[in-house]
């Protein structure tokens, strides 16, 4: 929590300012917080963001350039005409509120579901994509060294950026074969060299202000900006779990490749490299899948408590039914529910299943804000765990199975998924070899039907059945 006298000391740099009414946290945002403030200046009232994180500010998913850096790329990219929100004051080490910045609230819609479905956006949504590419050519012109930025933000080729993911992967221990299989696949499909430039690394539906007239109004949240290759940001855009449930419509849920590519080429005057688009299509659920995962392990290790990191965590095996589904498409096994048990006393699945109707009930209903939204996260871990005890036990001994045979050992389930990721780092098994398709696509497929049954790339993966 935010120490509001302390805030409020801190915003009288501001010319004009006279108090703060209001300070509330808002539950966007995976990495860093970001609070909606009400503050009097000049005698009118007027909402502000305040974009912070405890400490440097630094990403879930590295290190980053951090919160001051990401106020200064704001002002960069507004200078090259992206549009953004006009940055008024940048946290101070001294004024002991973590690091951050404040800025220039702007109206419009941010959540991406809504994005994708509001008809109040349909007009908007026609030109979206076109748009989005012309948002990224101009963001890519940025020049990096002239805005101060060259010794603040990082390089990465595409061949570093991979081997930075997995090894990022392995500090974790959480032997997943979907994920070492992509970085292999990552690792012998790399695009072409291109000059690199400015890379937002998060430019998505969700980071985005839409607003009906005007179609973008704001691109939000910098915090993995870096120099790379261009093409990155237009393959994150397109990376399935940014679609938001809208399958259909490739880029971002709302709009198509050639529409988004169009408007690339228009202002960039550059032709967009599809091949090269596809592998960041992909590497962007690699990526996901690997960051969901960092997030749940800083609940694990008590630096982010909040019930938010691990039920995050349960969203990588979303991102690994979206590899499967764009590497190794095919038939995959359903798991089989467990039979019912009978006896006098409740269940534990009913015991739970109270709970969660509680918490999405009057918990969730006599809320607001943040603490609603952790009240429905919360009901929605415990439907994980009500699948997990229903289909659980048959997932993993089909799995435990499989991997048996094609390991030609057998042994408990962990241990089982650790040699095969081994194994196949080292080249002892042909990454080709239908029967391993088989068993990752069964495997993946058990656990996103466990952990998201109605996510779109489960219900892609289920018709192939």
């Amino acid at each position: 929590m935010i120490d509001n006298a302390r805030l409020e000391a801190v915003l009288k740099r501001l010319p004009g300012f006279e108090r703060l009414t209001a300070c509330e946290r808002l539950s966007a945002g995976a990495s860093r917080e970001t609070y909606r403030l009400s503050v009097v200046i000049n005698g009118s009232a007027k909402t502000l963001a305040l974009r912070r994180a405890a400490g440097e500010g630094q990403s879930a998913m590295g290190p980053g350039p951090g919160l001051v850096i990401e106020a200064k790329l704001f002002s960069a990219a507004k200078s090259a005409g992206v549009p953004g929100p006009e940055v008024l004051l940048v946290l101070q080490s001294e004024d002991g509120l973590g690091s951050g910045f404040a800025m220039d609230w702007v109206n419009g819609e941010t959540l991406g579901g809504k994005i994708v479905r509001s008809p109040e956006l349909e007009g908007a949504r026609r030109t979206l994509a076109r748009q989005c590419g012309q948002i990224l050519a101009r963001l890519h012109s940025v020049d990096v060294q002239a805005a101060g930025l060259g010794e603040a933000l990082e390089s990465f080729t595409p061949d570093h950026i991979v081997r930075k993911t997995h090894a990022a992967y392995l500090e974790l221990n959480t032997p997943q074969p979907m994920i070492d299989f992509t970085a292999l696949w990552l690792l012998k499909n790399l695009p072409d060299e291109r000059p690199m430039t400015l890379v937002h690394g998060d430019f998505r539906n969700g980071n985005l202000i839409v607003e009906p007239n005007e179609g973008v109004v704001a691109v939000l949240d910098w915090e993995l900006a870096h120099v790379g290759d261009p093409m990155r940001d237009l393959g994150w855009l397109m990376t399935r779990s940014w679609r938001f449930g809208a399958n259909g419509k490739a880029v971002g849920g709302f709009g198509e490749p050639d529409d988004l590519f169009a408007g690339y080429e228009q202002v960039s005057g550059e032709k967009v490299d599809r091949k090269a688009v596809r592998f960041w299509e992909v590497f962007g659920s690699f990526w996901w899948a690997v960051g969901t995962l960092s997030m749940a392990q800083s609940f694990r290790n008590g630096s982010e408590p909040s019930v938010e990191r691990p039920a995050i965590g349960r969203r990588s095996s979303e991102c690994q039914i979206d590899c499967v589904n764009m590497l190794i498409p095919g038939w995959a096994r359903r798991p089989i529910a467990a039979a019912e048990t009978s006896g006098e006393l409740p269940t534990s699945a009913e015991l739970l299943s109270g709970v969660r109707d509680f918490l999405r009930g009057e918990a969730e209903g006599g809320q607001k804000g943040r603490s609603q939204f952790l009240s429905r996260v919360s009901a929605n871990a415990l439907d994980i765990v009500l699948r997990e005890m229903n289909l659980g036990p048959d997932a993993n001994a089909w799995e435990a199975q499989g991997l048996s045979a094609i390991l030609k050992t057998s042994g408990r389930l962990a241990d089982l998924r650790a040699k095969l990721c081994a194994a196949m780092r080292a080249g002892d098994i042909d990454l080709k070899r239908p029967d391993l398709h088989a068993r990752l696509r069964d495997s993946v497929f058990a656990q996103v039907m466990i952990d998201q049954p109605n996510y779109a790339g489960a219900l892609e993966c289920a018709a192939n059945t």
